[in-house]
Protein backbone atom coordinates (compact mmCIF):
# COMPACT_ATOMS: atom_id res chain seq x y z
CA UNK A 1 0.00 0.00 0.00
CA UNK A 2 2.83 2.42 0.90
CA UNK A 3 4.59 1.90 -2.44
CA UNK A 4 1.31 2.33 -4.32
CA UNK A 5 0.62 5.58 -2.47
CA UNK A 6 4.07 6.89 -3.46
CA UNK A 7 3.40 5.89 -7.08
CA UNK A 8 0.14 7.90 -7.04
CA UNK A 9 1.95 10.96 -5.73
CA UNK A 10 4.61 10.56 -8.45
CA UNK A 11 1.93 10.26 -11.14
CA UNK A 12 0.39 13.55 -10.00
CA UNK A 13 3.77 15.27 -9.78
CA UNK A 14 4.87 14.01 -13.19
CA UNK A 15 1.72 15.60 -14.61
CA UNK A 16 2.86 18.95 -13.24
CA UNK A 17 0.86 19.04 -9.99
CA UNK A 18 1.93 19.38 -6.38
CA UNK A 19 1.00 16.26 -4.40
CA UNK A 20 1.71 15.16 -0.84
CA UNK A 21 0.70 12.63 1.77
CA UNK A 22 -1.61 14.46 4.15
CA UNK A 23 -2.84 14.22 7.71
CA UNK A 24 -2.78 11.01 9.74
CA UNK A 25 -0.24 9.09 7.69
CA UNK A 26 2.29 11.91 8.09
CA UNK A 27 1.60 12.15 11.81
CA UNK A 28 2.00 8.40 12.22
CA UNK A 29 5.23 8.36 10.20
CA UNK A 30 6.76 11.03 12.44
CA UNK A 31 5.61 9.07 15.50
CA UNK A 32 7.25 5.96 13.96
CA UNK A 33 3.91 4.17 13.72
CA UNK A 34 2.58 2.21 10.78
CA UNK A 35 0.01 4.20 8.80
CA UNK A 36 -3.40 2.56 8.34
CA UNK A 37 -4.15 4.47 5.14
CA UNK A 38 -2.74 7.22 2.97
CA UNK A 39 -4.72 10.32 2.07
CA UNK A 40 -3.22 12.49 -0.65
CA UNK A 41 -3.61 16.24 -1.09
CA UNK A 42 -2.87 17.83 -4.44
CA UNK A 43 -3.11 20.96 -6.56
CA UNK A 44 -4.76 18.88 -9.29
CA UNK A 45 -8.45 19.61 -9.81
CA UNK A 46 -10.98 16.75 -9.56
CA UNK A 47 -11.38 16.45 -13.35
CA UNK A 48 -7.60 16.30 -13.73
CA UNK A 49 -7.35 13.55 -11.10
CA UNK A 50 -9.98 11.48 -12.89
CA UNK A 51 -8.06 11.72 -16.19
CA UNK A 52 -4.83 10.47 -14.60
CA UNK A 53 -6.17 7.26 -13.05
CA UNK A 54 -8.09 4.36 -14.53
CA UNK A 55 -10.44 3.53 -11.63
CA UNK A 56 -11.92 6.51 -9.80
CA UNK A 57 -15.05 7.26 -7.76
CA UNK A 58 -16.36 10.81 -7.44
CA UNK A 59 -17.74 10.35 -3.92
CA UNK A 60 -17.14 13.97 -2.90
CA UNK A 61 -16.30 15.74 -6.10
CA UNK A 62 -18.05 18.97 -5.07
CA UNK A 63 -15.61 19.14 -2.13
CA UNK A 64 -12.64 18.25 -4.33
CA UNK A 65 -12.46 14.61 -3.21
CA UNK A 66 -11.90 11.71 -5.60
CA UNK A 67 -11.34 8.10 -4.55
CA UNK A 68 -8.76 6.23 -6.63
CA UNK A 69 -8.31 2.45 -6.64
CA UNK A 70 -4.82 1.16 -7.44
CA UNK A 71 -3.50 -2.37 -6.81
CA UNK A 72 -6.73 -3.24 -4.95
CA UNK A 73 -6.22 -0.39 -2.46
CA UNK A 74 -8.44 2.67 -2.24
CA UNK A 75 -6.93 6.12 -1.73
CA UNK A 76 -8.62 9.44 -1.08
CA UNK A 77 -7.18 12.24 -3.21
CA UNK A 78 -8.34 15.76 -2.35
CA UNK A 79 -7.66 19.03 -4.11
CA UNK A 80 -6.13 21.73 -1.89
CA UNK A 81 -9.06 23.80 -0.67
CA UNK A 82 -10.28 26.39 1.80
CA UNK A 83 -13.77 26.21 3.27
CA UNK A 84 -16.38 28.93 3.62
CA UNK A 85 -19.17 28.70 6.22
CA UNK A 86 -20.51 25.58 7.96
CA UNK A 87 -24.22 26.08 8.55
CA UNK A 88 -24.77 22.47 9.66
CA UNK A 89 -21.69 22.25 11.93
CA UNK A 90 -20.19 19.62 9.69
CA UNK A 91 -19.94 20.37 5.98
CA UNK A 92 -18.64 23.61 4.44
CA UNK A 93 -21.26 25.72 2.66
CA UNK A 94 -18.76 26.36 -0.11
CA UNK A 95 -15.22 25.33 -1.02
CA UNK A 96 -12.57 27.18 -2.97
CA UNK A 97 -9.65 25.34 -4.52
CA UNK A 98 -6.40 26.89 -3.35
CA UNK A 99 -2.84 26.01 -2.32
CA UNK A 100 -1.25 23.75 0.29
CA UNK A 101 -0.85 26.32 3.07
CA UNK A 102 -4.52 27.36 2.96
CA UNK A 103 -5.54 23.71 2.88
CA UNK A 104 -3.47 22.97 5.99
CA UNK A 105 -5.04 25.88 7.89
CA UNK A 106 -8.60 24.60 7.43
CA UNK A 107 -7.80 21.21 9.05
CA UNK A 108 -8.58 20.34 12.68
CA UNK A 109 -5.41 19.82 14.75
CA UNK A 110 -1.85 20.87 14.07
CA UNK A 111 -0.62 17.29 14.21
CA UNK A 112 -3.10 16.44 11.42
CA UNK A 113 -2.15 19.46 9.29
CA UNK A 114 1.22 18.15 8.09
CA UNK A 115 2.13 17.29 4.50
CA UNK A 116 4.90 14.97 3.30
CA UNK A 117 6.37 14.70 -0.16
CA UNK A 118 7.50 11.03 -0.38
CA UNK A 119 9.29 11.61 -3.67
CA UNK A 120 11.47 14.50 -2.43
CA UNK A 121 11.37 13.21 1.19
CA UNK A 122 10.29 16.63 2.50
CA UNK A 123 7.90 17.63 5.30
CA UNK A 124 5.75 20.73 4.74
CA UNK A 125 4.55 22.19 8.03
CA UNK A 126 2.49 25.38 7.83
CA UNK A 127 0.81 25.06 11.24
CA UNK A 128 3.45 24.07 13.81
CA UNK A 129 2.49 20.42 13.83
CA UNK A 130 6.03 19.06 14.20
CA UNK A 131 6.62 21.10 17.36
CA UNK A 132 3.31 19.91 18.82
CA UNK A 133 4.25 16.30 18.06
CA UNK A 134 7.54 16.85 19.88
CA UNK A 135 5.75 18.47 22.83
CA UNK A 136 2.91 15.91 22.70
CA UNK A 137 0.21 18.55 22.41
CA UNK A 138 -3.28 18.46 20.94
CA UNK A 139 -3.88 21.96 19.60
CA UNK A 140 -6.53 23.25 17.23
CA UNK A 141 -5.19 25.02 14.15
CA UNK A 142 -5.78 28.76 14.39
CA UNK A 143 -8.83 29.86 16.41
CA UNK A 144 -10.06 26.78 18.34
CA UNK A 145 -13.60 28.16 18.56
CA UNK A 146 -13.80 28.51 14.78
CA UNK A 147 -12.47 24.98 14.26
CA UNK A 148 -15.15 23.55 16.58
CA UNK A 149 -17.95 25.55 14.99
CA UNK A 150 -16.87 24.24 11.58
CA UNK A 151 -17.33 20.62 12.69
CA UNK A 152 -18.73 19.81 16.12
CA UNK A 153 -17.34 16.26 16.01
CA UNK A 154 -13.90 17.78 16.59
CA UNK A 155 -14.84 18.04 20.26
CA UNK A 156 -14.85 14.26 20.58
CA UNK A 157 -11.95 13.80 18.16
CA UNK A 158 -9.80 16.00 20.41
CA UNK A 159 -10.47 13.63 23.31
CA UNK A 160 -9.68 10.61 21.14
CA UNK A 161 -6.39 11.90 19.79
CA UNK A 162 -5.23 13.19 23.18
CA UNK A 163 -5.79 9.85 24.84
CA UNK A 164 -4.95 7.35 22.11
CA UNK A 165 -1.66 9.17 21.52
CA UNK A 166 -0.95 9.83 25.20
CA UNK A 167 -0.71 13.59 24.62
CA UNK A 168 -1.99 16.61 26.56
CA UNK A 169 -4.24 19.52 25.58
CA UNK A 170 -2.95 22.96 24.69
CA UNK A 171 -4.63 25.34 27.22
CA UNK A 172 -6.60 27.11 24.46
CA UNK A 173 -7.84 23.77 23.11
CA UNK A 174 -8.92 22.61 26.58
CA UNK A 175 -10.77 25.87 27.24
CA UNK A 176 -12.57 25.61 23.89
CA UNK A 177 -13.65 22.02 24.58
CA UNK A 178 -15.20 23.05 27.91
CA UNK A 179 -16.87 26.12 26.38
CA UNK A 180 -18.45 24.23 23.48
CA UNK A 181 -19.08 20.83 25.09
CA UNK A 182 -22.83 21.12 24.49
CA UNK A 183 -22.25 21.11 20.73
CA UNK A 184 -21.48 17.39 20.96
CA UNK A 185 -25.26 17.03 21.14
CA UNK A 186 -25.50 18.37 17.57
CA UNK A 187 -23.36 15.63 16.00
CA UNK A 188 -25.06 12.74 14.19
CA UNK A 189 -25.16 9.62 16.34
CA UNK A 190 -23.44 7.54 13.65
CA UNK A 191 -20.39 9.83 13.76
CA UNK A 192 -20.40 9.82 17.57
CA UNK A 193 -20.55 6.01 17.54
CA UNK A 194 -17.57 5.75 15.20
CA UNK A 195 -15.45 7.98 17.45
CA UNK A 196 -16.54 6.15 20.61
CA UNK A 197 -15.66 2.82 18.99
CA UNK A 198 -12.11 4.04 18.44
CA UNK A 199 -11.90 5.41 21.97
CA UNK A 200 -13.25 2.33 23.73
CA UNK A 201 -10.82 0.00 21.94
CA UNK A 202 -7.79 1.98 23.13
CA UNK A 203 -5.92 1.14 26.32
CA UNK A 204 -6.52 4.72 27.44
CA UNK A 205 -10.33 4.48 27.21
CA UNK A 206 -10.91 4.99 30.97
CA UNK A 207 -8.88 8.22 30.92
CA UNK A 208 -10.76 9.34 27.79
CA UNK A 209 -14.11 8.84 29.54
CA UNK A 210 -12.75 10.80 32.51
CA UNK A 211 -11.78 13.56 30.07
CA UNK A 212 -15.26 13.64 28.57
CA UNK A 213 -16.74 13.87 32.05
CA UNK A 214 -14.30 16.61 33.10
CA UNK A 215 -14.87 18.74 30.00
CA UNK A 216 -18.65 18.40 30.18
CA UNK A 217 -18.92 16.40 26.96
CA UNK A 218 -20.15 13.13 28.51
CA UNK A 219 -23.69 14.32 29.46
CA UNK A 220 -24.34 14.96 25.77
CA UNK A 221 -22.87 11.66 24.58
CA UNK A 222 -23.37 9.01 27.29
CA UNK A 223 -25.41 10.56 30.13
CA UNK A 224 -26.22 7.09 31.46
CA UNK A 225 -22.52 6.46 32.03
CA UNK A 226 -21.97 9.77 33.80
CA UNK A 227 -24.85 8.86 36.15
CA UNK A 228 -22.57 6.12 37.55
CA UNK A 229 -20.21 8.75 39.01
CA UNK A 230 -20.44 8.86 42.80
CA UNK A 231 -22.89 5.93 43.14
CA UNK A 232 -21.63 4.01 46.18
CA UNK A 233 -21.23 0.24 46.23
CA UNK A 234 -21.13 -2.14 49.22
CA UNK A 235 -17.59 -1.90 50.59
CA UNK A 236 -17.48 -5.57 51.56
CA UNK A 237 -17.60 -6.46 47.83
CA UNK A 238 -16.33 -3.36 46.03
CA UNK A 239 -13.47 -1.66 47.82
CA UNK A 240 -12.36 -0.03 44.54
CA UNK A 241 -15.00 2.67 44.96
CA UNK A 242 -18.14 3.81 43.18
CA UNK A 243 -19.84 2.25 40.15
CA UNK A 244 -17.91 4.49 37.75
CA UNK A 245 -14.57 3.35 39.20
CA UNK A 246 -15.59 -0.30 38.90
CA UNK A 247 -16.61 0.13 35.25
CA UNK A 248 -13.32 1.83 34.41
CA UNK A 249 -11.28 -0.78 36.28
CA UNK A 250 -13.17 -3.57 34.50
CA UNK A 251 -12.57 -1.91 31.14
CA UNK A 252 -8.85 -1.67 31.92
CA UNK A 253 -8.79 -5.38 32.80
CA UNK A 254 -9.90 -6.50 29.34
CA UNK A 255 -7.14 -8.11 27.27
CA UNK A 256 -5.99 -5.96 24.36
CA UNK A 257 -7.29 -8.42 21.77
CA UNK A 258 -10.86 -8.34 23.16
CA UNK A 259 -13.53 -7.53 20.58
CA UNK A 260 -15.32 -4.22 20.20
CA UNK A 261 -18.57 -5.77 21.47
CA UNK A 262 -16.81 -7.16 24.54
CA UNK A 263 -15.60 -3.63 25.37
CA UNK A 264 -19.12 -2.26 25.09
CA UNK A 265 -20.52 -5.12 27.19
CA UNK A 266 -18.04 -4.29 29.95
CA UNK A 267 -18.79 -0.56 29.98
CA UNK A 268 -22.53 -1.32 30.09
CA UNK A 269 -22.63 -4.29 32.48
CA UNK A 270 -23.40 -2.26 35.64
CA UNK A 271 -24.83 0.85 34.02
CA UNK A 272 -28.23 0.03 35.54
CA UNK A 273 -26.93 0.27 39.11
CA UNK A 274 -27.81 3.97 39.62
CA UNK A 275 -31.45 3.19 38.81
CA UNK A 276 -31.60 0.08 41.03
CA UNK A 277 -29.70 1.47 44.06
CA UNK A 278 -31.37 0.76 47.40
CA UNK A 279 -30.38 0.16 51.00
CA UNK A 280 -31.75 -2.91 52.77
CA UNK A 281 -29.37 -4.76 55.13
CA UNK A 282 -26.68 -3.21 52.90
CA UNK A 283 -26.43 -1.35 49.60
CA UNK A 284 -28.15 -3.47 46.98
CA UNK A 285 -28.73 -3.34 43.22
CA UNK A 286 -31.45 -5.94 42.78
CA UNK A 287 -32.09 -6.94 39.13
CA UNK A 288 -29.42 -4.51 37.94
CA UNK A 289 -28.30 -6.94 35.22
CA UNK A 290 -31.68 -6.78 33.53
CA UNK A 291 -31.86 -3.01 33.90
CA UNK A 292 -28.31 -2.63 32.56
CA UNK A 293 -29.24 -4.72 29.50
CA UNK A 294 -32.27 -2.48 28.85
CA UNK A 295 -30.12 0.65 29.10
CA UNK A 296 -27.46 -0.90 26.85
CA UNK A 297 -30.11 -1.59 24.22
CA UNK A 298 -31.37 1.99 24.44
CA UNK A 299 -27.90 3.50 24.10
CA UNK A 300 -26.90 1.25 21.22
CA UNK A 301 -30.12 2.00 19.35
CA UNK A 302 -29.42 5.69 19.85
CA UNK A 303 -25.90 5.20 18.45
CA UNK A 304 -27.34 3.28 15.47
CA UNK A 305 -25.58 -0.02 16.08
CA UNK A 306 -26.89 -2.96 14.09
CA UNK A 307 -29.70 -5.03 15.55
CA UNK A 308 -27.35 -8.03 15.74
CA UNK A 309 -24.73 -6.08 17.72
CA UNK A 310 -27.37 -4.71 20.10
CA UNK A 311 -28.74 -8.17 20.79
CA UNK A 312 -25.23 -9.59 21.28
CA UNK A 313 -24.15 -6.98 23.84
CA UNK A 314 -27.45 -6.86 25.74
CA UNK A 315 -27.46 -10.68 26.02
CA UNK A 316 -23.99 -10.64 27.60
CA UNK A 317 -24.92 -7.80 29.96
CA UNK A 318 -28.17 -9.49 31.00
CA UNK A 319 -26.34 -12.69 31.97
CA UNK A 320 -23.12 -11.32 33.47
CA UNK A 321 -24.16 -12.24 37.02
CA UNK A 322 -24.70 -15.96 36.41
CA UNK A 323 -21.31 -17.66 36.88
CA UNK A 324 -22.53 -19.66 39.87
CA UNK A 325 -25.66 -20.73 37.99
CA UNK A 326 -23.54 -21.98 35.09
CA UNK A 327 -21.47 -24.16 37.38
CA UNK A 328 -24.61 -25.65 38.94
CA UNK A 329 -26.26 -26.55 35.62
CA UNK A 330 -26.55 -30.11 34.32
CA UNK A 331 -23.74 -30.85 31.85
CA UNK A 332 -25.91 -30.69 28.73
CA UNK A 333 -27.52 -27.41 29.71
CA UNK A 334 -24.15 -25.94 30.62
CA UNK A 335 -22.67 -26.91 27.27
CA UNK A 336 -25.71 -25.45 25.53
CA UNK A 337 -24.64 -22.07 26.98
CA UNK A 338 -20.97 -22.58 26.23
CA UNK A 339 -21.64 -23.22 22.53
CA UNK A 340 -23.72 -20.08 22.11
CA UNK A 341 -21.75 -17.88 19.64
CA UNK A 342 -22.08 -14.97 22.11
CA UNK A 343 -20.50 -16.86 24.99
CA UNK A 344 -16.88 -15.73 24.35
CA UNK A 345 -18.07 -12.16 24.95
CA UNK A 346 -19.81 -13.22 28.15
CA UNK A 347 -16.68 -15.06 29.32
CA UNK A 348 -14.58 -11.91 28.79
CA UNK A 349 -17.18 -9.95 30.72
CA UNK A 350 -17.00 -12.46 33.60
CA UNK A 351 -13.24 -11.95 33.70
CA UNK A 352 -13.28 -8.14 33.48
CA UNK A 353 -16.02 -7.85 36.11
CA UNK A 354 -14.05 -9.97 38.58
CA UNK A 355 -10.64 -8.48 37.75
CA UNK A 356 -12.06 -4.95 38.00
CA UNK A 357 -13.27 -5.54 41.55
CA UNK A 358 -11.23 -4.98 44.73
CA UNK A 359 -10.51 -7.44 46.20
CA UNK A 360 -10.38 -9.39 42.94
CA UNK A 361 -11.58 -12.97 43.18
CA UNK A 362 -11.14 -14.98 39.97
CA UNK A 363 -11.95 -18.38 41.48
CA UNK A 364 -15.45 -18.63 39.97
CA UNK A 365 -14.26 -17.32 36.63
CA UNK A 366 -11.43 -19.86 36.53
CA UNK A 367 -13.87 -22.72 37.20
CA UNK A 368 -16.17 -21.54 34.42
CA UNK A 369 -13.21 -21.17 32.05
CA UNK A 370 -12.02 -24.74 32.79
CA UNK A 371 -15.52 -26.12 32.14
CA UNK A 372 -15.78 -24.07 28.94
CA UNK A 373 -12.44 -25.32 27.63
CA UNK A 374 -13.42 -28.90 28.47
CA UNK A 375 -16.62 -28.41 26.47
CA UNK A 376 -14.65 -27.14 23.47
CA UNK A 377 -12.42 -30.23 23.60
CA UNK A 378 -15.49 -32.39 23.08
CA UNK A 379 -17.37 -29.98 20.83
CA UNK A 380 -15.16 -27.50 18.93
CA UNK A 381 -18.42 -26.24 17.44
CA UNK A 382 -22.12 -26.79 18.02
CA UNK A 383 -23.06 -30.23 16.64
CA UNK A 384 -25.72 -30.65 14.00
CA UNK A 385 -29.11 -31.40 15.64
CA UNK A 386 -30.19 -35.04 15.46
CA UNK A 387 -33.80 -34.07 14.68
CA UNK A 388 -35.57 -31.18 12.95
CA UNK A 389 -38.63 -29.24 14.00
CA UNK A 390 -40.54 -31.12 11.32
CA UNK A 391 -39.54 -34.43 12.98
CA UNK A 392 -40.89 -33.19 16.31
CA UNK A 393 -44.17 -31.93 14.86
CA UNK A 394 -44.85 -35.10 12.88
CA UNK A 395 -43.96 -37.49 15.72
CA UNK A 396 -45.87 -35.63 18.44
CA UNK A 397 -48.63 -34.11 16.33
CA UNK A 398 -47.68 -30.57 17.29
CA UNK A 399 -48.06 -27.31 15.41
CA UNK A 400 -45.19 -24.91 14.92
CA UNK A 401 -44.61 -22.85 18.06
CA UNK A 402 -42.50 -22.31 21.19
CA UNK A 403 -43.10 -25.84 22.48
CA UNK A 404 -41.28 -27.34 19.48
CA UNK A 405 -38.29 -25.09 20.17
CA UNK A 406 -38.20 -26.12 23.83
CA UNK A 407 -38.21 -29.80 22.88
CA UNK A 408 -35.36 -29.29 20.40
CA UNK A 409 -33.39 -27.39 23.06
CA UNK A 410 -33.93 -30.26 25.50
CA UNK A 411 -32.80 -32.76 22.90
CA UNK A 412 -29.67 -30.71 22.16
CA UNK A 413 -28.79 -30.69 25.86
CA UNK A 414 -29.02 -34.47 25.98
CA UNK A 415 -26.93 -34.67 22.82
CA UNK A 416 -24.28 -32.40 24.38
CA UNK A 417 -24.14 -34.51 27.54
CA UNK A 418 -23.81 -37.70 25.42
CA UNK A 419 -27.07 -39.11 26.81
CA UNK A 420 -28.38 -39.34 23.25
CA UNK A 421 -25.92 -40.12 20.45
CA UNK A 422 -27.94 -41.03 17.34
CA UNK A 423 -31.08 -40.12 15.41
CA UNK A 424 -32.65 -43.45 16.43
CA UNK A 425 -32.05 -42.72 20.12
CA UNK A 426 -33.44 -39.21 19.62
CA UNK A 427 -36.66 -40.54 18.10
CA UNK A 428 -37.07 -43.05 20.95
CA UNK A 429 -36.65 -40.22 23.48
CA UNK A 430 -39.18 -38.12 21.58
CA UNK A 431 -41.76 -40.90 21.91
CA UNK A 432 -41.43 -40.74 25.70
CA UNK A 433 -42.83 -37.20 25.57
CA UNK A 434 -46.21 -38.32 24.17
Amino acid sequence: MHKTAIAIVKTLQDAGHKAYFAGGSVRDMLLKKEAKDYDIATSALPDEIEKLFAETYAVGKNFGVIHVVENSHQFEIATFRSDSGTSDGRRPDAVMFTHAEEDAKRRDFTINGLFYDPVADEIHDFVGGRDDLTNKLIRFIGDPHERILEDHLRIIRAVRFKNTLGFGYHPDTYAALKKHAQLADKVSWERVRDELNKIILSRSAPVAFEDMQDTGILPYVLPELEACKGVAQPMQFHQEGDVWTHLMDALSALPEEASLLAHWAVIFHDIGKPETFKIAERIRFDEHSERSAEIAERIMRRLHFSRQDIEHVSWAVRHHFMMEQLLDMPLGRQRHWFLDPRFPTLLLLFYADAAGTTPADLSLYNKVKVAYEECLRHFPERPKPLLTGEDVMQTLGLKAGPEVGKILDGLMEKQLSHEIKSREEALKWLLTLR
